[in-house]
Protein backbone atom coordinates (compact mmCIF):
# COMPACT_ATOMS: atom_id res chain seq x y z
CA UNK A 1 0.00 0.00 0.00
CA UNK A 2 1.29 3.54 -0.97
CA UNK A 3 1.70 6.38 1.52
CA UNK A 4 -0.80 8.02 -0.49
CA UNK A 5 -3.20 5.20 -0.58
CA UNK A 6 -2.79 5.14 3.44
CA UNK A 7 -3.86 8.53 3.73
CA UNK A 8 -7.24 8.18 1.37
CA UNK A 9 -7.73 5.14 3.65
CA UNK A 10 -7.68 6.87 7.04
CA UNK A 11 -9.39 10.14 5.42
CA UNK A 12 -12.60 7.81 4.74
CA UNK A 13 -12.33 5.97 8.47
CA UNK A 14 -12.12 9.75 9.46
CA UNK A 15 -14.97 11.40 7.27
CA UNK A 16 -17.47 8.18 8.40
CA UNK A 17 -16.77 8.61 11.85
CA UNK A 18 -14.49 11.61 12.88
CA UNK A 19 -14.19 11.11 17.06
CA UNK A 20 -13.92 6.71 17.75
CA UNK A 21 -14.27 5.83 20.48
CA UNK A 22 -14.20 2.16 22.58
CA UNK A 23 -17.26 0.46 23.15
CA UNK A 24 -15.94 -0.47 26.84
CA UNK A 25 -17.89 1.43 29.07
CA UNK A 26 -16.44 3.65 31.78
CA UNK A 27 -16.58 6.77 34.23
CA UNK A 28 -13.07 7.08 35.22
CA UNK A 29 -9.39 5.86 33.82
CA UNK A 30 -9.57 3.26 36.67
CA UNK A 31 -12.62 1.80 35.47
CA UNK A 32 -11.37 1.59 31.76
CA UNK A 33 -8.27 -0.12 32.93
CA UNK A 34 -10.08 -2.78 34.98
CA UNK A 35 -12.50 -3.18 31.92
CA UNK A 36 -9.60 -3.53 29.35
CA UNK A 37 -7.78 -6.24 31.90
CA UNK A 38 -11.14 -8.18 31.54
CA UNK A 39 -11.30 -7.81 28.13
CA UNK A 40 -8.70 -10.06 27.00
CA UNK A 41 -10.03 -12.79 25.29
CA UNK A 42 -13.47 -11.32 26.26
CA UNK A 43 -16.29 -9.44 24.16
CA UNK A 44 -16.95 -6.17 25.12
CA UNK A 45 -20.50 -6.94 25.34
CA UNK A 46 -19.36 -9.65 28.03
CA UNK A 47 -17.05 -7.16 30.06
CA UNK A 48 -19.83 -4.41 30.16
CA UNK A 49 -22.29 -6.55 31.26
CA UNK A 50 -19.93 -7.82 34.22
CA UNK A 51 -18.94 -3.76 34.77
CA UNK A 52 -21.99 -2.44 35.19
CA UNK A 53 -22.82 -4.56 37.94
CA UNK A 54 -19.38 -4.09 39.45
CA UNK A 55 -18.49 -0.52 38.97
CA UNK A 56 -21.93 0.01 40.45
CA UNK A 57 -20.90 -1.59 43.70
CA UNK A 58 -16.83 -0.49 44.07
CA UNK A 59 -15.49 1.57 40.93
CA UNK A 60 -11.88 2.61 43.15
CA UNK A 61 -8.74 0.67 43.53
CA UNK A 62 -9.51 0.57 47.63
CA UNK A 63 -13.52 -0.48 46.66
CA UNK A 64 -12.51 -3.67 44.44
CA UNK A 65 -9.63 -4.43 46.72
CA UNK A 66 -11.86 -4.24 49.92
CA UNK A 67 -14.24 -7.03 47.86
CA UNK A 68 -11.48 -9.60 47.73
CA UNK A 69 -10.86 -12.28 44.89
CA UNK A 70 -14.15 -13.63 45.97
CA UNK A 71 -16.62 -11.67 45.73
CA UNK A 72 -14.70 -9.67 42.47
CA UNK A 73 -15.11 -13.30 41.07
CA UNK A 74 -18.77 -13.13 41.67
CA UNK A 75 -19.17 -10.33 39.19
CA UNK A 76 -16.66 -11.62 36.50
CA UNK A 77 -17.44 -15.26 36.45
CA UNK A 78 -19.25 -14.95 32.94
CA UNK A 79 -15.81 -13.45 31.39
CA UNK A 80 -13.32 -16.00 30.27
CA UNK A 81 -10.40 -16.56 32.57
CA UNK A 82 -12.59 -14.65 35.81
CA UNK A 83 -10.09 -16.89 38.09
CA UNK A 84 -6.63 -15.34 36.75
CA UNK A 85 -8.02 -12.01 36.09
CA UNK A 86 -9.82 -11.55 39.78
CA UNK A 87 -6.28 -12.46 41.17
CA UNK A 88 -4.46 -9.88 38.93
CA UNK A 89 -6.92 -7.00 39.56
CA UNK A 90 -6.57 -7.30 43.29
CA UNK A 91 -2.84 -7.65 43.18
CA UNK A 92 -3.60 -4.36 40.61
CA UNK A 93 -5.33 -2.68 43.06
CA UNK A 94 -3.19 -3.15 45.79
CA UNK A 95 -0.20 -1.36 43.94
CA UNK A 96 -1.59 1.51 42.60
CA UNK A 97 -2.99 2.02 46.08
CA UNK A 98 0.48 1.45 47.62
CA UNK A 99 2.37 3.27 45.01
CA UNK A 100 0.38 4.88 43.24
CA UNK A 101 -1.86 7.12 45.40
CA UNK A 102 -4.71 5.09 44.37
CA UNK A 103 -4.47 6.38 40.48
CA UNK A 104 -3.53 4.88 36.93
CA UNK A 105 -0.26 5.85 36.16
CA UNK A 106 0.44 8.41 32.85
CA UNK A 107 3.55 5.92 32.68
CA UNK A 108 3.98 2.72 30.35
CA UNK A 109 6.52 0.85 32.63
CA UNK A 110 4.81 1.68 35.46
CA UNK A 111 1.48 0.22 33.79
CA UNK A 112 3.17 -2.53 32.34
CA UNK A 113 4.32 -3.16 35.82
CA UNK A 114 0.24 -4.06 37.00
CA UNK A 115 -0.47 -7.65 37.01
CA UNK A 116 -2.39 -8.59 34.16
CA UNK A 117 -1.20 -5.31 32.59
CA UNK A 118 1.03 -5.98 29.04
CA UNK A 119 2.03 -3.85 26.04
CA UNK A 120 -1.06 -3.86 24.07
CA UNK A 121 -3.54 -3.27 27.54
CA UNK A 122 -1.19 -0.35 28.38
CA UNK A 123 -1.60 1.56 24.52
CA UNK A 124 -4.84 0.89 25.32
CA UNK A 125 -4.43 3.17 28.46
CA UNK A 126 -2.18 5.32 26.69
CA UNK A 127 -4.02 6.42 24.32
CA UNK A 128 -7.95 6.44 24.82
CA UNK A 129 -7.33 7.70 28.77
CA UNK A 130 -4.45 10.17 28.42
CA UNK A 131 -4.75 10.62 24.53
CA UNK A 132 -1.31 9.66 23.41
CA UNK A 133 -0.59 8.11 19.74
CA UNK A 134 -0.36 4.57 20.60
CA UNK A 135 -1.62 1.53 18.80
CA UNK A 136 -2.47 -1.77 20.86
CA UNK A 137 -2.65 -4.51 18.30
CA UNK A 138 -5.11 -6.82 19.05
CA UNK A 139 -6.30 -9.98 16.66
CA UNK A 140 -8.35 -7.56 14.99
CA UNK A 141 -5.97 -4.79 13.89
CA UNK A 142 -3.37 -7.80 13.49
CA UNK A 143 -5.54 -9.29 10.74
CA UNK A 144 -6.99 -5.95 9.32
CA UNK A 145 -3.23 -4.55 8.72
CA UNK A 146 -2.04 -7.66 7.23
CA UNK A 147 -4.76 -8.15 5.00
CA UNK A 148 -5.47 -5.03 3.99
CA UNK A 149 -1.26 -4.64 3.29
CA UNK A 150 -1.76 -1.65 5.25
CA UNK A 151 1.48 -2.52 7.71
CA UNK A 152 2.11 -6.12 7.48
CA UNK A 153 4.49 -8.16 10.00
CA UNK A 154 4.64 -11.81 11.58
CA UNK A 155 4.08 -10.37 15.23
CA UNK A 156 1.79 -8.08 17.14
CA UNK A 157 4.97 -5.90 17.46
CA UNK A 158 5.85 -6.01 13.88
CA UNK A 159 2.35 -5.06 12.96
CA UNK A 160 2.66 -2.02 15.81
CA UNK A 161 6.01 -0.82 14.60
CA UNK A 162 4.98 -0.78 10.98
CA UNK A 163 1.52 0.61 12.12
CA UNK A 164 3.29 4.23 14.24
CA UNK A 165 5.81 4.17 10.94
CA UNK A 166 3.14 4.49 8.17
CA UNK A 167 -0.21 5.71 9.57
CA UNK A 168 -0.20 9.68 8.78
CA UNK A 169 0.40 11.54 12.14
CA UNK A 170 -2.47 13.24 11.84
CA UNK A 171 -4.44 10.11 12.17
CA UNK A 172 -2.56 8.30 14.56
CA UNK A 173 -4.52 9.17 17.47
CA UNK A 174 -7.61 7.58 16.16
CA UNK A 175 -5.79 4.90 13.83
CA UNK A 176 -6.46 2.02 16.91
CA UNK A 177 -10.35 2.87 17.37
CA UNK A 178 -10.96 2.59 13.72
CA UNK A 179 -8.84 -0.30 12.91
CA UNK A 180 -10.50 -2.30 15.45
CA UNK A 181 -13.77 -1.14 14.63
CA UNK A 182 -13.39 -2.18 10.77
CA UNK A 183 -12.05 -5.30 11.74
CA UNK A 184 -15.07 -6.18 14.28
CA UNK A 185 -17.47 -5.12 11.61
CA UNK A 186 -16.64 -5.31 8.35
CA UNK A 187 -13.05 -6.90 7.77
CA UNK A 188 -14.24 -10.41 9.83
CA UNK A 189 -11.91 -12.75 9.91
CA UNK A 190 -14.14 -15.74 8.59
CA UNK A 191 -15.53 -13.89 5.24
CA UNK A 192 -14.96 -10.16 5.34
CA UNK A 193 -17.69 -8.03 3.85
CA UNK A 194 -15.84 -6.47 1.01
CA UNK A 195 -18.53 -5.50 -1.24
CA UNK A 196 -19.71 -3.28 1.21
CA UNK A 197 -15.93 -2.14 2.55
CA UNK A 198 -14.91 1.48 2.61
CA UNK A 199 -11.54 0.89 1.48
CA UNK A 200 -12.22 -2.05 -0.86
CA UNK A 201 -10.36 -0.41 -3.84
CA UNK A 202 -7.09 0.55 -1.39
CA UNK A 203 -7.03 -3.25 -0.02
CA UNK A 204 -4.42 -5.81 -1.30
CA UNK A 205 -6.13 -8.39 -0.31
CA UNK A 206 -6.42 -11.07 -3.28
CA UNK A 207 -9.58 -12.92 -1.86
CA UNK A 208 -12.30 -10.73 -1.60
CA UNK A 209 -15.60 -12.13 -1.57
CA UNK A 210 -18.48 -10.87 -3.83
CA UNK A 211 -21.88 -9.87 -3.99
CA UNK A 212 -23.82 -12.80 -4.55
CA UNK A 213 -26.46 -12.61 -7.59
CA UNK A 214 -29.62 -14.52 -8.20
CA UNK A 215 -29.72 -15.83 -12.12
Amino acid sequence: MTPQQRRTLFARFHAQNPHPVTELIYHSTFELLIAVILSAQATDKSVNLATQKLFAVANTPAAIFKLGEDKLKKYIRTIGLFNTKAKNIIKTCQILIEQHQAKVPHDRQALEALPGVGRKTANVILNTAFGEPTIAVDTHIFRVANRTKLATGKTPADVEKKLLKVVPAEYLKDAHHWLVLHGRYVCLARKPKCPTCLIADLCGYKHKTQIVTSQ
